[in-house]
């Protein structure tokens, strides 16, 4: 039951119509009325199930008490550290040769992935995947092959967690995720006040997140590309790190920029209210590092993920380094800036200082990301 009373009705009118919609799919895969087309949620007919309505419930942009999810993930109420809850941060790359080829950078979720479906931590992951000329969808990856065939990135947005409300309720198989800060709030919200009418959310075993500024309208970014590229030929699109202000897809043949200003216009409205920019309620964050090619920076969140990092480097299927104290502040610096960015956004949206939309952060801490 919606804990609130509200169902898609409240959805729509809080959320998706109002430009707030982050596209995560927790909302949509388990509910006949709601569905993702086009690159939108659309609403098929009106629902009165109010009482078995959670599709508001979960959205990750209706109001979430921050300490409350905190305290479920962590133990601990909402911190003020600008990169959130962390137990290390450091940089890693793979050190298999096969993931190496296909990665983004370092090619270190993969490897966590393909380590955790090896050691029985999960028996499948539900990831991105771009394939046969079309925009990426959410797919259940339970095989090495299968995960490696979703390595890399396509900075489209993707309903990721519709796959999961698409597992029949009695499925008992162990869950990975790699996800987006929404996408990952909105699985925390899950697991502070579990789900009734779908499969158990406790089965979600491991939450990769990936840092992100903001995401790409699968709609018409994918329209752009097929009108300026072949696709069939591009093996991966990337946004080097500052200066370079330009967005590369390599083919065969070489490499096709776009300068970022062009690629801009098609982000996503509700990442501008985004407060989130390294997934803070994952059990491991992960990025690139700026000015150091081939790394990624990982954080790692929880004593799962310190669990399965641990493993890693035992059997050597990470390099591991300490991660250079100007990245890291840096990314501090730059995460900062995204909550402050964000609240104000919401401040201007909202007009009242008082009403965060969905942010339900302490006084205290509220003031000192608007000052």
């Amino acid at each position: 039951m919606s804990m609130n009373g509200k169902g898609c009705k409240e959805l729509f009118d809080e959320v998706i119509d109002v430009g707030l919609c982050a596209l995560c799919g927790a909302c949509a895969g388990g509910c006949p009325y709601l569905v993702y087309h086009k690159g939108k949620i659309a609403l098929l007919d009106n629902c009165t199930r109010v009482d078995e309505s959670q599709c508001y419930e979960y959205c990750p942009r209706t109001y979430t008490d921050m300490n409350e999810v905190s305290q479920k993930v962590f133990g601990m109420p909402y911190g003020d550290d600008e990169i959130g809850t962390a137990q290390e941060v450091l940089m890693a790359r793979t050190t298999d040769a096969v993931i190496k080829e296909k990665a983004q950078y370092g090619g270190v979720v993969t490897t966590l992935l393909a380590l955790a479906l090896a050691e029985g931590f999960i028996d499948g992951a539900i990831l991105t995947k771009t394939s046969n000329n079309k925009a990426p969808s959410s797919f259940l990856a339970q095989t090495f092959d299968e995960m490696l065939q979703c390595a890399g990135s396509s900075y489209m947005a993707c309903p990721v967690l519709e796959r999961y409300n698409q597992i029949p309720k009695d499925n008992d198989s162990k869950l990975g995720l790699v996800s987006m800060p929404c996408q990952v709030l909105a699985v925390s919200k899950m697991k502070a006040h579990p789900p009734q009418n779908r499969v158990n959310i406790n089965n979600v075993r491991l939450i990769i997140g990936l840092f992100c500024t903001w995401a790409l309208s699968p709609d018409t970014f994918y329209q752009f590309l097929k009108e300026n590229l072949d696709l069939s030929e591009t093996k991966k699109f990337d946004i080097p790190p500052p200066p370079a202000n330009r967005f590369d897809a390599f083919t065969e043949s070489g490499r096709t920029s776009f300068e970022l200003e062009q690629i801009r216009k098609f982000t996503m409205p509700a990442c501008a209210y985004c407060l989130d920019m390294t997934s803070e309620f994952a059990d491991i964050s992960v990025g690139s590092v700026e000015g150091i090619e081939g790394w990624n920076t990982v954080i790692v969140r929880t004593d799962n993920g310190a669990k399965l990092m641990s493993i890693a480097k035992r059997k050597g299927k990470l390099q591991i380094d300490t991660l250079p104290p100007a990245s890291l502040a840096h990314l501090k610096e730059a995460s900062l800036l995204k909550k402050k960015r964000a609240l104000s956004a919401i401040v201007k949206k909202s007009g009242n200082r008082s009403n965060l939309l969905y942010v339900g952060l302490s006084p205290r801490l509220t003031e000192k990301l608007l000052a």
